[in-house]
């Protein structure tokens, strides 16, 4: 039985170690055959990152007799590339360059401002760190995608998805 074999057991049985340790031993090949696929480093961070989710999920499905467990990860990292890839048509990330950074800032301000001082929104918008609350503002106020998000803030696509989401969650939560 091999090592990744191994691995992906204890991930299974729920052994986090497992899954650090198996990041530690294939993360650095995953990311690079992710940035030869995508062509684009915040991508393939992101791809890794949700394939390590995947394997961590599906590591009850893993089956050594069917394939080796190397080839079973990167199939999972190749068909979230794919994914990826197929997505990055719809959503790409503005260049800083095209538009002018301090335009927003103001906006923003002045519509959170807008907010009531007592109100909940207002409240639960406060208990937000900055980059969640400006990532849902910029969403909800100026309409951006978050692929122009993205851009305006400097930071790969992925994070903002996850500030958004976890964001909104957060805000879900303090609202009820």
């Amino acid at each position: 039985m091999t090592d990744n074999v191994i691995l992906l057991k204890s991930c299974a049985d729920g052994d986090r170690a497992a899954l650090r340790t198996l990041m530690e031993a294939e993360g650095g090949r995953m990311l690079g055959v992710a940035r030869r696929m995508l062509r684009r480093a915040d991508l393939a961070e992101d791809a890794v990152q949700e394939t390590l989710v995947l394997v961590w999920r599906r590591a009850h499905q893993f089956d050594p007799e069917r394939g080796s467990a190397k080839g079973w990860i990167y199939t999972i990292l190749r068909n979230r590339c794919l994914t990826l890839l197929r997505q990055e048509d719809r959503e790409v990330a503005t260049e800083p360059e095209a538009f002018d950074r301090g335009a927003d800032g103001p906006v923003l301000d002045q519509a959170f401002n807008r907010l009531a001082s007592k109100s909940d929104l207002r409240r639960c918008l406060e208990s937000l760190d900055e980059q969640t609350c400006r990532a849902i503002l910029s969403s909800y106020v100026l309409g951006y995608s978050h692929g122009e998000i993205a851009g305006r803030m400097e930071a790969p696509l992925g994070s903002v998805k996850s500030w958004v989401r976890r964001g909104l969650g957060k805000l879900r939560e303090c609202l009820s």
